[in-house]
């Protein structure tokens, strides 16, 4: 069986396509954002799952939860992904969109992982940084993970930074017992 990523692009590749020829990356952002909320929901996801539901009901369902946001080309998208059953993998699909796009506006994204809240002007240098580094501009995406102790950790693209407490603990005890 393939992996839903292999699945999942041919959707994304076709919906990114269809959004760049109408001028419209951004409103297609945000309905498949919408989509995979709605998608995301747990009654939704028991829907998707069970095998009694019709298409045109799940369908129905996702439309009638954000319809009057989408565009017709976006309920069409919809109506694709439901009878060929995957809806479910929205999130991959959003995901794989996105980095589409991120790739042809020449940005990327970096997750920035902390222990502690960044305190006002930390990010900014760091985005400089970054952006100086890998010649794109950055957006960032900040989360917050208090098992790292102190430190960041910093992922961009396939790239791993790990400047955190626990790596180089994680690291000392490694070279302590080999």
């Amino acid at each position: 069986m393939a992996e839903p990523v292999t699945i999942a692009r041919p959707y994304a590749e076709a919906a990114f396509r269809l959004a760049r020829e109408q001028n419209a990356l951004s409103a297609w952002s945000d309905a498949l954002a919408l989509i995979n909320a709605v998608v995301a929901d747990a009654q939704v996801g028991a829907l998707i799952d069970a095998p009694n539901v019709e298409a045109a009901q799940l369908e129905g369902v996702i439309v009638g939860a954000v319809g009057k946001h989408l565009s017709g080309e976006a309920r069409n998208f919809v109506q694709v992904l439901v009878q060929n059953r995957r809806l479910g993998l929205i999130a991959q699909i959003r995901d794989m969109f996105e980095a589409l796009r991120r790739e042809h506006e020449g940005t990327m994204e970096a997750t920035v992982v902390s222990a502690l809240p960044l305190a006002d002007g930390q990010l900014q240098p760091l985005m400089t940084a970054l952006e100086k580094k890998y010649g794109r501009k950055i957006t960032a995406k900040v989360e917050l993970d208090p098992q790292l102790i102190g430190g960041l950790k910093i992922l961009v693209g396939d790239k791993v930074i790990d400047a955190t407490v626990r790596g180089r603990l994680d690291a000392m005890a490694a070279a302590l017992t080999h």
